[in-house]
């Protein structure tokens, strides 16, 4: 190897990166924890040591000239193997000490993880858990997460997915709600009822019609892509929609509508990388989370 050819610092190359990615130096900064002018001082460092331009800086922001460009996928790749590096200490690392960040949707992350995850206070209490809340698939090889919770069996061959259970889902509203409204006693009188949920209500209009409840997009009168916030909808008493059995059931305050209804089914999916399935403390957690969501699939099945 040419040692003398590689005189560049990581954390120049780093800056590059970040800037070609995050398409600005301020969004480099943030994503590197870093200042604007560190990030824009390092990449002029790397230009001047590999004797080229790597990118043009105008008021518009910075734009990468086609030496960078050019450069950007050998860049990338050296980004890849670092993560690897970083994946293959994490797996050989024995210490249960340290973070593991988890993602799963936003009302699971409300609803469930923070139960599931409250016995790691007492057995294991250097393990420090961060929760992404997010309904975007997160980038598991980019080390986004380490544990992902997902509703969808991931295709990529260096992801590990466990499948713990199946959450079934039905009609409900607040007991509230139907005492003011009334209670549908057949399919189609909730098609007299309003609807709180997803903004895109086609969506849930098929699936309803294939059980005989006639919706219409006029039923739908409050809507969000956040879970959450289809929740307190729900308990503010402002209308019926689609949830899991397994936390609507927690609540009494609600009621499952037309419980006659076949249920609504998706299966719950573990997933972490390959490489850290040997972590300990990633091991850990992914076990405890194993257990939870089997117990409370379970349970609703009994």
């Amino acid at each position: 190897m040419n040692w003398a050819a590689v005189s560049f610092d990581w954390n120049q190359v780093r800056a590059f990166l970040a800037t070609a990615e995050e398409g600005s130096f301020s969004g480099a900064a943030r994503a590197l924890n870093t200042t604007q002018p560190t990030i824009g001082r390092q990449i002029s460092e790397l230009e001047e040591r590999l004797g080229v331009t790597l990118v043009e800086r105008s008021v518009r922001g910075p734009k990468l000239t086609d030496t960078g460009r050019d450069l950007l996928k050998h860049v990338r790749a050296m980004g890849e193997a670092a993560t690897l590096i970083s994946m293959s200490a994490t797996a050989h690392a024995q210490d249960v000490s340290g973070p593991v960040t988890v993602t799963a949707t936003d009302l699971l992350s409300a609803q469930s993880l923070p139960g599931l995850l409250a016995p790691l206070r007492d057995s294991n209490p250097g393990i420090r858990v961060s929760i992404v809340a997010s309904n975007d698939l997160q980038n598991l090889i980019k080390r986004e997460a380490d544990i992902a919770i997902r509703h969808v069996r991931p295709e990529q061959p260096d992801l590990i997915a466990r499948h713990v259970g199946d959450f079934h889902a039905g009609l409900y509203a607040s007991k509230a709600y139907l005492d003011r409204a009334g209670r549908p006693r057949v399919p189609r009188d909730a098609a007299n009822h309003v609807f709180v949920g997803n903004p895109d209500p086609e969506r849930l209009i098929a699936p309803m019609q294939s059980l005989g409840i006639p919706l219409r997009p006029e039923n739908f009168v409050m809507s969000s892509d956040n879970g959450v916030v289809v929740w307190e909808l729900m308990r503010a008493n402002l209308g019926i929609t689609v949830l899991p059995d397994a936390l609507c059931d927690l609540d009494p305050t609600l009621e499952r509508v037309l419980p006659e209804l076949p249920p609504f089914q998706f299966p719950i999916w573990l997933v972490t990388h390959r490489e850290l399935q040997t972590s300990k403390r990633i091991r850990i957690v992914f076990d405890l989370l194993v257990r939870g969501f089997q117990e409370m699939t379970n349970l609703k099945r009994t």
